[in-house]
């Protein structure tokens, strides 16, 4: 089958300032080192931007900031989740009019404990692909608490036109993707990997056409997706081998910090400041991140020196 989604898909991280303001002037230079990493898409606004500590108005600078300086040049997936279906769909609606490519969301939640049931979402999705008439990608992630069935994503697939693509984060991600290629067929357009390779040739093994990662090394792990989408995959299990180790440490010891971290060392921003009650990143955990990234050397560590 071919696919029409597929390569690298990262989520560009929200610059702040060291007082805690959005960092805007921060914010253009990330998306044009993001450009220069030869992304196939940019993703904004998603948890790896700290999406839960941004203000509506600052939600809503930053996508017509982001859609504006990017200008076509790649496209531009819209985080768009939100517990209410009515913000959900002011969202898509707003994203998609100013040149959203795509929007992403996850199912409606709030809290630990408060979930719509399988009906509510399904309608969710729908309202949300009538509102903003573009590709959804649903983001199947744990943090969010709803366990979304195989069966399910695939009949949002097959029954709401908009859903066409699959961002699995879950645990046994490549047995999901696996299960789910089988269910939906062609309906799945753009099965993708997340949570910032740690599973990207399980995942490539399982059918993933795309994969989301964090914009601290997408340049190098684009490499690999090409090449094992062309059909190389012992190039692609080579390249993944060599970056294992940071895309590792990254997933596991410092989550969306170390994007800011690289990207502040490499001239990219000019703090890597995260808003309370997130806390920075350890003085040790910090020097560990940069030795690794210095001998996987991405752009994002020189591009502003």
């Amino acid at each position: 089958m071919t696919r029409p989604f597929t390569g690298v898909w990262p989520v560009a991280p929200t610059p702040f300032t060291e007082d805690g303001a959005v960092d805007l002037a921060g914010m253009r230079r990330v998306l044009d080192c993001m450009v220069d990493q030869g992304v196939d898409g940019i993703c904004i606004l998603a948890n790896f931007s700290e999406q839960f500590l941004l203000s509506d108005a600052e939600r809503a600078e930053l996508t017509r900031l982001s859609l504006e300086h990017v200008a076509g040049r790649v496209p531009v997936i819209v985080t768009v989740s939100h517990f209410s279906t009515q913000v959900v769909e002011a969202r898509a609606r707003e994203a998609a009019a100013m040149g959203a490519a795509m929007l992403m969301m996850m199912p409606p939640y709030h809290g630990a404990l408060l979930r719509a049931d399988e009906a509510a979402t399904f309608e969710h999705f729908e309202r949300a692909g009538k509102a903003g008439g573009i590709p959804i990608m649903v983001q199947d992630a744990p943090i969010s608490g709803v366990t979304l069935s195989v069966e399910f994503l695939a009949r949002m697939a097959r029954e709401i036109a908009e859903v066409r693509l699959f961002k699995i984060e879950t645990p046994q991600a490549a047995a999901k993707l696996r299960a789910l290629i089988a269910a939906g067929g062609d309906a799945i357009e753009g099965p993708f990997d997340g949570e910032e390779g740690i599973t990207l040739m399980a995942d490539l093994d399982a059918g993933a056409s795309g994969c989301m990662t964090s914009a601290t090394l997408p340049d190098l792990i684009k490499p690999a997706v090409t090449a094992y989408l062309a059909g190389r995959r012992h190039e692609a299990k080579a390249i993944y081998a060599r970056l294992l180790p940071i895309i590792n440490f990254e997933n596991r010891q410092c989550g969306w910090r170390s994007c800011k971290a690289v990207m502040k060392e490499g001239g990219v921003i000019a703090s890597e400041a995260v808003r309370h009650p997130t806390r920075p990143m350890h003085p040790e955990t910090r020097a560990q991140l940069l030795e690794l990234a210095r001998e996987a050397d991405p752009l994002a560590l020189r591009w502003g020196r």
